[in-house]
C-alpha cells in the first residue's frame, strides 16, 4: 500500500495522507516526480514498462518516475525512483526540479540530468522495467506517434530536450 502526503493548491502540506488509488478530495494534490537522464550526445535514456505493469504496459517512458510517498520530498522521491527503477544512484541534495507541470491532482516535478550511463551497468526493477535504451528526440516523437510511448504532449518532449542544457539542469559525472 502506497501512502501519499497531501498538499493544497499552493503546495503547502496539509497534514493529511491518501492511499494510492483512492480518489482525492477537491483541493487535495500530491507530488509526482520524473527524472530525465540525457547523455552528452543529446539522447534521453528511456525505459520500457513491463507487459504486466498496470497502466501503460509495454510502453516506453521517460527515464524514471513515480509518486512521492509519505515523508518524501520531491528530491528524495526522485532519487528513490531512479534507483529503484534502473539502479542508478544520483545525489539530489540541493537540486531543484527543472520544471513543475501542474496536473489535475498534483504537481509533477521534472528533473533534467546530463550523465553518460553505460546501459549494461543498470539493474532494472523486474516489477516495472523490461528494457532501457538511449533515444533521440525524433525517435521519441515517432514512438509517441505510433502509440509505443506514453502519450505525453509533443511540446513537453521538445521542452525537455531544449531545456537540458539550460540553467537548472544538472550535470553529473
Amino acid at each position: 500500500m502506497e501512502i501519499w502526503d497531501l498538499y493544497d493548491v499552493n503546495r503547502n502540506k496539509v497534514n493529511r495522507t491518501a492511499v494510492r488509488g483512492e480518489e482525492l478530495q477537491p483541493g487535495d494534490y500530491h507530488i509526482i516526480v520524473h527524472v530525465c537522464i540525457f547523455n552528452t550526445d543529446g539522447e534521453m535514456l528511456i525505459q520500457q514498462r513491463q507487459p504486466f505493469k498496470e497502466g501503460w504496459s509495454n510502453m516506453w517512458d521517460l527515464t524514471a518516475g513515480g509518486s512521492a510517498t509519505a515523508g518524501d520530498t520531491s528530491q528524495t522521491a526522485a532519487q528513490r525512483e531512479l534507483y529503484e527503477e534502473i539502479g542508478l544512484k544520483v545525489d539530489f541534495e540541493n537540486v531543484r526540479p527543472h520544471l513543475t507541470v501542474h496536473i489535475e491532482r498534483g504537481f509533477d516535478d521534472i528533473y533534467l540530468i546530463e550523465k553518460n550511463v553505460d546501459l549494461h551497468t543498470l539493474k532494472l526493477q523486474y516489477e516495472e522495467v523490461q528494457a532501457v535504451k538511449w533515444a533521440s528526440k525524433e525517435e521519441i516523437l515517432r514512438l509517441i506517434e505510433t502509440g509505443e510511448f506514453i502519450p505525453y504532449y509533443e511540446s513537453l518532449i521538445h521542452l525537455l530536450f531544449d531545456s537540458r542544457k539550460q540553467p537548472g539542469s544538472v550535470r553529473r559525472k
